[in-house]
């Protein structure tokens, strides 16, 4: 299987290609666009800033060869939030996939960035078929997306927020599946699964 990493200035690369080599996949990393289309199925890692990342996409066209994809495409934290359509990280314009804003979560006792394990609630999705009872994955967020009609799975954090969409070819999840033990394993298992 031809799995391809979306390569840009993103600092968790390494750790997805790790959960993938774990299952029998040895990913390619790569911005090429034609490398992107030809691949079975892409992955868009994210840890960064969200103006500067969307700077890099505009700057390397890959803004627009992301919305084209035909593939199963697979989002994760950063990632989803830039697939969505505006940020109020950095104030900026996003992707479009999904139509949700992203927002930082407000001020209500308790520390942001939201980091470490949550549980997953309210899922459905092949993505989540394989799943334990009571499955909790592994988020490092500031800024979230709210519940809303493309949401899969949603979590809590004072306030409900979308831990994971779905909107065609395009799947996403706010939580890191490579850095969620058995549970995130399994989601990324599934995701390889899933036919054009």
């Amino acid at each position: 299987m031809n799995v391809a990493i979306l390569k840009y200035n993103a600092g968790n690369v390494q750790s997805v290609t790790y959960a993938l080599e774990r299952l029998g996949v040895s990913p390619i990393l790569t911005d090429n666009p034609e490398k992107l289309q030809q691949a079975d199925k892409v992955i868009f890692p994210g840890v960064g800033e969200a103006s500067t990342t969307m700077q890099y996409l505009k700057r390397h066209q890959l803004d627009q060869v992301i919305r084209e994809l035909k593939q199963p495409f697979l989002g994760i934290c950063l990632g989803m939030q830039l697939m969505c359509q505006h940020s109020e990280e950095g104030d900026v314009d996003c992707l479009g996939v999904f139509s949700e804003p992203v927002k930082r979560f407000p001020n209500q006792g308790l520390k942001v960035p939201h980091m470490g394990w949550n549980k997953l609630l309210d899922y459905s999705s092949p993505l989540f078929e394989t799943l334990p009872q009571d499955p909790y994955v592994y988020f490092v967020h500031s800024y979230y997306v709210a519940v809303g009609p493309d949401t899969i799975a949603s979590s809590d954090y004072g306030l409900p927020f979308s831990a994971a969409l779905h909107k065609e070819n395009y799947y996403a999840t706010q939580f890191h599946p490579e850095k969620s033990g058995d549970v995130g394993s399994k989601i990324l298992e599934q995701f390889l699964k899933i036919d054009r």
